[in-house]
């Protein structure tokens, strides 16, 4: 079981870097962890619930790991729901991330919190529209084929250069600047 309190200093403990739109999210997403009864569960619809996602870069920083979304409809980091499996919201979007494209992670280089991004999410399935609070970690995964799954359409490593063609917006497109100035360190 995920622990709060984990996250509210995680999430306290990200710097937006000058980013309004990050520095908002952070805010909206600690004052939902901190007065929310249920701010982990999924069908918890206003004002919306914590997911995490994963930025995926290849050993070399050049490529990044995307899928196509069926429901959007787009181009996005592979993530979603957290689970009661998940120890942590780094353990969930470790999940989620296997569970989509079939690339596991790195073991050995330390998962970052790069992105605290609050989005709105249409209405689908019979759930009303719903904001996700999404934590967003860096990985680092082999560069390896992925595969898809019943979520995703496709699953596929873009050049960095490439994230405008693949119609990423700026949320995206922040995360992945930060994920890459941080460096990746490669366990010897």
């Amino acid at each position: 079981m995920i622990d709060v309190a984990e996250i509210v200093a995680a999430v306290a403990a990200f710097d937006p870097a000058g980013s309004a739109r990050a520095a908002e999210s952070r805010d909206r997403t600690l004052a939902l962890l901190r007065t929310h009864a249920r701010p982990l569960d999924r069908s918890s619809y206003e004002p919306g619930h914590v997911t995490a996602s994963g930025i995926v870069l290849s050993p070399d920083g050049a490529k990044l790991l995307l899928v196509f979304h069926r429901r959007l409809g787009r181009w996005l980091q592979p993530g979603g729901h957290l689970d009661s499996r998940d120890a942590s919201t780094i353990d969930a979007a470790r999940r989620e991330v296997i569970e989509e494209t079939g690339v596991v992670p790195d073991p050995g280089v330390r998962p970052l919190l790069v992105s605290v991004d609050v989005h709105e999410i249409p209405a689908a399935r019979g759930e009303p529209p719903h904001l996700h609070h999404d934590l967003v970690y860096r990985f680092v995964g082999p560069l390896e084929p992925p595969c898809s799954s019943a979520e995703v359409s496709q699953a596929a490593w873009c050049a960095i250069d490439e994230l405008d063609a693949m119609g990423a917006d700026e949320p995206l497109r922040r995360a992945v600047g930060r994920a890459r100035s941080l460096g990746v360190v490669l366990p010897r």
